[in-house]
């Protein structure tokens, strides 16, 4: 209790602005960035290789919303706890070998208690094996460009070799929150496990900002004795969401007080400029050979723009670089991609895709537009 009311006290503490200077004063490294644009708003040795300790949870758990996403495996899916994830030590929801539960519960046990046997669940269902789970995570750590991650185990157990940065940490955890199931997961606070042998175990989230700090829901925190105290933290406040990661702290109070200060500091700095939304209809692209000859393209995600408080917006202007499309194509289909200027200077570029599929072109429509066609040329 007196850790949580210590917590609070931080929280309120820093409400105020702070110079980025002062922002972090205990960590070993950190890191903050503006998830849409993927902006670095402040950086301290953000590209030592550290500890990850739990934050490794969050390749994980990306792994298991990608698998999600491609349809290998359903929330309501049962998935068995073997002999290896229920001997698990450090943090845990001491899951029973050979029972069974769903994977919405097993996401819940990561997210909320952040349990060591329910990471080995995650790795052994989706990867095979928890060996074959590690080289899909580093294999995916390669993907996304991270240059100081090399991860041993799935869970976070001090190992040799066993590291990521805190930049490497902020870019795993804005390709996780893409993914915007994983924010109902990370953001409880408090839920309770009905486990297979009648109990119920009370899960209470380690990362109490998402209860005492309005506006975070996620996402992931982490202690070892050779890690310290960790925490990738995520809030969205006004459009802009933020990412935080502190790395290397000496205790949970100072973890809270760094990571409330750099967010703050985001908050109180920057803003967010959203010039066209997800879903926003751009214009149509021609279909070769499509039962339909246009269709709509849309915007895959927002097109924005992060600028100072203090500072005038841009002039913003776009231009579409469409592809050649043939039928059949199914809907959601990247058809080409759309690039932002701010001042004339090129500030993103994002995909964008067909709003509805289009099917091949039966015989009896392309007799009927021959026909047009003929029809139209003599008329002329």
């Amino acid at each position: 209790m007196k850790k949580v009311l210590f917590s609070f006290l931080c929280l309120f503490a820093f409400t105020f602005s702070v110079d980025a200077e002062e922002l972090v004063g205990n960590a070993k490294s950190a890191i903050l960035i503006e998830a849409s644009t993927g902006e670095v708003l402040y950086e301290m040795n953000a590209d030592e290789a550290l500890a990850p300790a739990s934050m490794t949870k969050i390749m994980t758990l990306l792994l298991t919303m990608e698998a999600i996403e491609k349809g290998n495996i359903g929330l309501e899916d049962k998935v068995s706890v073997s002999e290896r994830a229920a001997s698990m030590g450090g943090s845990q929801v001491f899951l029973e070998a050979g029972s069974e539960y769903t994977l919405d519960e097993i996401i819940k046990a990561v997210c909320i208690a952040s349990g060591n046997d329910a990471a080995v669940v995650l790795a052994e269902a989706i990867g095979g094996s928890v060996e074959n789970f590690v080289s899909m995570m580093n294999k995916r750590a390669k993907e996304l460009g991270l240059t100081s991650t090399n991860f041993v185990n799935v869970y976070g157990l001090d190992a040799e070799g066993h590291l990521s940065s805190a930049r490497d940490m902020a870019k795993m955890g804005r390709e996780l929150i893409r993914h915007e199931l994983i924010l109902q997961y990370s953001s409880i606070y408090e839920e309770y496990l009905q486990k297979k042998d009648g109990s119920t175990l009370w899960m209470v989230n380690t990362n109490k900002l998402v209860r005492f700090y309005q506006g975070v829901d996620g996402l992931k925190t982490g202690f070892t004795g050779k890690a310290g105290y960790c925490l990738t933290a995520t809030g969205k406040w006004k459009g802009m969401r933020l990412i935080s990661v502190v790395m290397g702290e000496p205790d949970q109070d100072s973890r809270t007080k760094d990571t409330v200060a750099l967010l703050n500091f985001g908050k109180g700095a920057y803003k967010i400029n959203t010039i066209l939304e997800k879903g926003a209809t751009l214009g149509t692209i021609e279909i070769d050979r499509g039962e339909k000859f246009r269709e709509d393209i849309v915007l895959e995600r927002d097109a924005t723009d992060l600028i100072k408080n203090t500072d005038k917006a841009p002039e913003y202007h776009y231009e579409l670089k469409l592809e050649k499309v043939t039928a059949p194509i199914e809907k959601g289909k990247e058809v080409g991609t759309l690039e932002l200027f701010a001042d004339g200077e090129k500030i993103d570029e994002i995909p964008v895709s067909i709003k509805e599929a289009v099917e091949r072109c039966k015989l009896w429509t392309s007799i009927k537009r021959i026909f047009k066609i003929f029809v139209t040329s003599k008329l002329a």
